[in-house]
């Protein structure tokens, strides 16, 4: 009896440890924001700050959380949509509130399409959304503060450097 009482124990224990998983801890996936840079329209090698800039998502009543809202920036990190093709921002120049709680900044409307792929990293950190074929669409209206963009990098990787110029 004490001899099968010491099979069960072990069997119990074999079963107990090889069913645990390792801990993984996931360092390395995170999908990657789009960068955007601005530059002075009339020296298109010059970066130029945009005055008290704030960034709202088409359809949402909160700014974008990835920079200070209304400061003045010459680039930012902007992510965009991982279920859908294409993502829509309000852009806003002079950005600031009136009176009535209404905004008051130069407004331009601006979609980027493109690509998802997703990409698998680890257990730990499962998947992530990659864009390719980015492209982008400006809203024309008579009073834009963006005069001219320029996409540098169609495939959204990484956000170590500038995927979107934006002239003004």
């Amino acid at each position: 009896m004490n001899k099968i009482h010491w099979v069960c124990l072990s069997l119990f224990a074999i079963i107990v440890i090889s069913s645990c998983e390792k801990d993984d801890i996931c360092v390395e996936g995170d999908t990657p924001l789009l960068v955007l840079e601005f530059y002075n329209v009339s020296d298109t090698s010059a970066t130029k700050d945009v005055t008290s800039l704030r960034i709202v998502g088409e359809g949402q009543n909160i700014t974008i959380n990835t920079f200070t809202d209304r400061t003045n920036v010459s680039s930012v990190n902007i992510p965009l949509k991982t279920e859908n093709d294409e993502t829509t921002f309000y852009l806003i120049s002079n950005s600031a509130t009136n009176d009535d709680g209404q905004e008051t900044g130069n407004i331009d409307t601006l979609t980027f399409n493109y690509n998802r792929i997703e990409d698998f990293i680890s257990r730990a950190c499962g998947f992530v959304i990659n864009y390719d074929n980015l492209t982008t669409d400006l809203q024309s209206g008579s009073g834009n503060w963006i005069a001219d963009i320029e996409v540098l990098r169609a495939s959204v990787t990484n956000s170590d450097s500038t995927h979107v110029k934006i002239f003004h």
